[in-house]
């Protein structure tokens, strides 16, 4: 599965951003996909994922301020971020085939999000 994530840049604390991953397979709408970033120096964590019923996950560092959606006839994944801080700066992921905890074999390029103050 080729994942094509965009939609990173730079914003200023406070700002909102959204993140969207297109997944062009036939079966996209049984995937369960996620968003996971790794911040220089951290391991990836989990950001958010979602299962084919809707059911959502979220780190804790991201509960209340990001939200994730999928649009199964676009076969596209979108991470909504709101009032982003300096410590949300990081490279963002799509995956996919994972489960609501864990990560699937299919990773994105990764999208580059800058927070400043």
């Amino acid at each position: 599965v080729q994942l094509q994530a965009s939609g990173g840049g730079l914003v200023q604390a406070g700002e909102s951003l959204t993140l969207s991953c297109e997944a062009p397979a036939s079966d996209f709408s049984v995937y369960t996909m996620a968003w996971y970033r790794q911040a220089p120096g951290n391991e990836r964590e989990l950001v958010a994922a979602i299962d084919r019923h809707g059911s959502t996950q979220y780190g804790f560092p991201v509960k209340g301020r990001f939200t994730i959606l999928k649009d199964n006839p676009k076969k596209t994944v979108y991470l909504q971020m709101n009032s982003l801080k300096q410590e949300d700066t990081a490279v963002y992921y799509c995956n996919a085939q994972g489960t609501l905890w864990s990560p699937g074999r299919y990773w994105g390029q990764g999208t580059l999000v800058t927070v400043s103050s």
